[in-house]
């Protein structure tokens, strides 16, 4: 009994399956080319492909739009103009600081002084009745302001104190220290009146005023 080939049916089938397995994929594989086909005729203008003719492009320029597409309604696509980008500046102003005013220092309000200045300090007015105030009164007759005044009571406050009897062992003698005390006229003795009106008779004749006299007695001690 001759032998025969173990399995021969399972070769059969084996070598029978393969071109079935090609046939299939090859029939994808046209399926997928015939589909992206249609799909790009729908998609891509038959009348502009590069492969036309020089000819047939030109010609297919004076074909208007909807010609070429059915009468089908074409779409447009305007792009705005692109906006101007425009910078302003504000201008610049430079202002100077101007400069302030410096407020001027008031002048102090004289009371009635007069020519000679004044280098002592201010005087009260002096009680009526008083040799002081005899000697206020005779100032400002002779148009004199009260520096001169508070110039000649320091004067004679160091001379004698503004007493009619002050007397100096080198003869001087009341309230403007005379010498000798006789030469002040008639009531030298007791009146401050006579004493103080010659008292200021010979400050003005040989100082000129009563703090001219002054300034010298604080240079030399006596005048």
């Amino acid at each position: 009994m001759p032998l025969t080939p173990a399995n021969p049916v399972g070769v059969a089938f084996r070598r029978s399956r393969r071109p079935h397995i090609r046939s299939r994929g090859a029939l994808w594989g046209f399926a997928f080319t015939a589909a992206v086909g249609f799909a790009l005729v729908n998609v891509v203008d038959p009348f502009s492909g590069t492969t036309t003719t020089p000819a047939y492009a030109e010609a297919q320029q004076n074909i208007p739009a909807s010609s070429r597409y059915g009468g089908a309604p074409t779409q447009t696509l305007t792009a705005p103009e692109s906006a101007a980008l425009t910078v302003t500046r504000d201008t610049l102003v430079v202002k100077q600081k101007p400069t302030p005013t410096p407020t001027p220092t008031p002048a102090p309000t004289p009371t009635k002084s007069s020519s000679g200045g004044s280098g002592a300090p201010s005087a009260p007015v002096p009680d009526p009745g008083t040799a002081k105030a005899i000697a206020y009164q005779m100032v400002h007759d002779r148009g004199w302001g009260d520096d001169q005044y508070s110039c000649l009571v320091q004067l004679w406050n160091h001379e004698s104190g503004w007493r009619v009897n002050a007397s100096n062992p080198s003869g001087a003698y009341g309230i403007p220290q005379a010498l000798p005390g006789s030469k002040m006229g008639p009531g030298w003795q007791t009146d401050a009146g006579v004493q103080i009106t010659w008292g200021l008779g010979y400050v003005a004749g040989r100082y000129g005023t009563p703090c001219g006299a002054w300034s010298v007695w604080e240079s030399q001690g006596w005048y």
